[in-house]
């Protein structure tokens, strides 16, 4: 095993690679009807079996495990080594911890199979140990993801492994040589695992917890806070660590307590028999003992005046009322007690149990809520839902007070020469190329992507750019904020390589606004995320307006389509070459001839002319220029996208070096499948490695093809 680990650790896993394998497995689960679905079907209890597969499939779609990375970790690519202040040459990442070695309980069908994702999530080598009464469920689950990564990397980093935890040499064996050992279970079962923990192994412990429900006096009033109630008592049976176990009044009143709890029983008594729990399991004959011991022993208090139990002559639920406030467990399976606790004296009260805290649901007035949540979290617990919603989740919730995917990470970071790396915006792009999931499916053409784009849901349409219309009639383009950071991220990498300096440049934004167009706010986002310094003046026509607010504020640096620059420039050449402090011009939209640039070099001073970014409405930032770029010379964002470069009349590569349609997969968009999108520019790929260091692959941009193309602001009809 150490050999196997060394190798898949001494590659880096895309979390792209890892997202599109569960998006692909998510979708399986969620068709009754796939194969896969009823292959793993086999393995689960035939009650439970549709429950588990339907919330695995909701867990490991692409869109909830991209909000869990950008959540927990920051970004969709958190491992990559970027600039934690885009003006200092100083690299973060999040690293993997190395082999995590994950330990399973014996009583939920998804915790394995998720702790193994989050730890792959994290670039983990991961080995897991189900229970040896669990059937092979998570082995073949596993077994289908790996199946779905056609690149390997996913089943190099899982090892699946079933057997009692009696045999404790083989959890020696296992643990013995893991960076992480998460463990899920009760005490025994964490200090069982821990004693085989190495020295200066990570022990990450979810053990179980204790949740419990407080009620305000106007909420116990209420007949809906009482059903609310009743739903996270009897949902799942009180087996998760989220169901509440005890219920809180605001109240010194004994009375009000039992007058509570016998109408609560009345609700609980009208609830449905239980239904059977997930993989099955009832109350093994401890736990009906347990019931039975905990039920007989309030019943005796009561004579003491100390409770009151409401239980069903079935013994199939019971409200126990308590006049003692202290934090009690539950014997589970519907069993639930009540007792009084002023929140004067909630911290007081709780906080010796805080290791043991985690949910508090809390009924009340909005004020009641804010107060009490602030009160509970200062005594220890660690979420805070509304009654009714304690076992409800969302993508990246923290995981008993933490972040999961950060306890299998590491934090790390690498200090650069700044003369060195200036223009370095990532540290990996000068180590290796960036490998995602290879291009499938058939080619799409502009009006294809607008016909996707009318399907998009209204939840990932959050963002709506109108196309220039360099190849035809302006079009409207769909983004998620989260897509549209990402995007403007890269770009921002983009010009840190090109050559911009956010530490010292003093910038005018000069492209056009207004109109639902993209490129003024694109840059005013982009400079906005590089910490530049930034006049947002736009595109007008006061031109000496225009120049004399770059004089005035010593604006050295200039963005803008190269016509409206040009237009400027020679519009105030005296007043501009007077001044004598514009140094650099990034462009974007248009071209500058050769003979252009030679006239910004000569005559107004301009040291550093290039392309701001190559990109299209559709697909955000395609490439950027680096110090070493020259005319249409770019690199690609290769963690954004895959580039294809097929023959101008058949649908197939071309020959190295040839010159074809540049055919762009992009793999970060979130409702969205803009796969192998033909978008009308004509290059070639540049062989070789750049000599500015950078891995990214290269490509030349050769003009367009099609029928129509725009030149400024005019529309030119042309024929390929």
């Amino acid at each position: 095993m150490p050999s196997a680990v060394e190798a898949a650790l001494g590659t880096v896993l895309e979390p792209e690679t890892v997202l599109a394998a569960c998006d692909a497995l998510a979708t399986a689960l969620r068709d009754a009807e796939h194969p896969v679905r009823a292959r793993l079907a086999a393995h689960l209890p035939e009650d439970a079996g549709p429950q588990v597969l339907s919330e695995l499939g909701h867990h490991l779609g692409r869109r909830e495990l991209t909000r869990k990375l950008r959540r927990e970790l920051g970004s969709a690519a958190p491992g990559r080594l970027e600039r934690a202040d885009p003006r200092e040459t100083v690299y973060e990442a999040w690293a993997p911890v190395g082999l995590v070695a994950h330990v399973a309980p014996g009583n939920a069908a998804t915790v394995a199979p998720l702790s193994i994702v989050e730890g792959l999530l994290a670039g983990n080598v991961n080995i897991l140990k189900t229970s040896g009464s669990d059937t092979l469920f998570t082995q073949h689950l596993m077994a289908e993801l790996a199946a779905l990564d056609p690149t390997g990397a996913v089943a190099a980093r899982v090892m699946v492994l079933r057997f009692p935890s009696s045999r404790q040499d083989w959890l020696q064996l296992m643990c013995a040589p893991a960076d992480a050992v998460a463990v899920w279970g009760g005490e025994g079962a964490v200090e069982g695992v821990a004693a085989h923990v190495p020295a200066g192994c990570r022990l990450v412990e979810w053990g179980h917890r204790i949740s419990f429900a407080y009620l305000t006096r106007d909420a116990w009033a209420d007949g809906a806070a009482l059903d609310a109630l009743a739903d996270d008592v009897c949902r799942y049976e009180q087996q998760a660590c989220a169901s509440p176990q005890v219920v809180y009044l605001d109240t010194e009143d004994e009375a009000e307590v039992f007058a509570f709890a016998e109408r609560f029983a009345a609700v609980l008594a009208k609830r449905p028999a239980a239904a059977p729990l997930p993989g099955g399991q009832q109350p093994d004959p401890a736990e009906e003992a347990e019931l039975t011991t905990t039920e007989l022993v309030a019943r005796l208090e009561e004579h003491l005046g100390l409770t009151r139990v409401f239980a069903a002559a079935d013994g199939s639920w019971r409200v126990m009322a308590d006049t003692r406030s202290p934090l009690t467990a539950s014997p589970l399976h519907r069993s639930v007690w009540v007792k009084p606790l002023p929140r004067a004296r909630l911290i007081g009260t709780l906080r010796p149990m805080r290791r043991y805290l985690q949910t508090a649901g809390i009924a009340g007035s909005r004020t009641d809520i804010a107060e009490l949540s602030r009160t509970v979290l200062a005594a220890g617990a660690t979420r805070v839902t509304p009654v009714g919603a304690m076992l409800d989740s969302y993508a990246g919730e923290p995981h008993d007070g933490v972040y999961a995917l950060q306890r299998y990470s590491r934090r790390v970071a690498v200090q650069a020469d700044p003369g060195r790396f200036a223009t370095t915006a990532c540290l990996d792009d000068l180590a290796r190329t960036v490998v995602l999931p290879p291009p499938a499916g058939p080619l799409l053409g502009k009006e294809e992507v607008q016909g996707l784009n009318r399907q998009v849901a209204r939840a990932d349409a959050e963002l709506y750019f109108r196309s220039g219309g360099s190849t035809g009639a302006p079009a409207l383009s769909l983004f998620s904020y989260d897509d549209y950071d990402t995007q403007m991220h890269a770009a921002a990498r983009g010009l840190l390589a090109a050559g911009y300096d956010p530490a010292g440049d003093r910038t005018a934004n000069l492209f056009y606004c207004g109109g639902m167009y993209g490129s003024f706010i694109s840059f005013f986002s982009v400079l906005e995320r590089l910490g530049g310094v930034q006049l947002p003046l736009a595109a007008g026509p006061d031109h000496r307006a225009t120049a004399q607010t770059l004089i005035d504020h010593g604006v050295d640096t200039l963005f803008g389509m190269p016509s409206y620059l040009w237009q400027l420039l020679h519009a105030e050449s005296d007043a501009l070459r007077a001044y004598g402090g514009l140094r650099k011009v990034f462009y974007g939209g248009e071209h500058f001839t050769e003979e252009q640039q030679r006239t910004l070099k000569d005559t107004f001073g301009i040291e550093v002319v290039r392309s701001i970014t190559y990109g299209s409405t559709d697909l955000g930032p395609l490439g950027y220029q680096c110090t070493e770029s020259t005319g249409g010379v770019h690199h690609l964002h290769a963690d954004l996208h895959s580039l294809e470069i097929l023959d101008l009349e058949e649908d197939r590569p071309v020959p190295p070096g040839g010159t074809g349609r540049l055919v762009f997969t992009t793999h970060a968009r979130r409702g969205q499948q803009l796969g192998r999108y033909v978008i009308g520019d004509l290059g070639r790929a540049v062989p070789g490695r750049c000599p500015c260091g950078n891995r990214a692959p290269r490509f030349e941009l050769r003009g367009r093809t099609g029928d129509v193309m725009r030149v400024a602001t005019y529309f030119l009809n042309h024929r390929r």
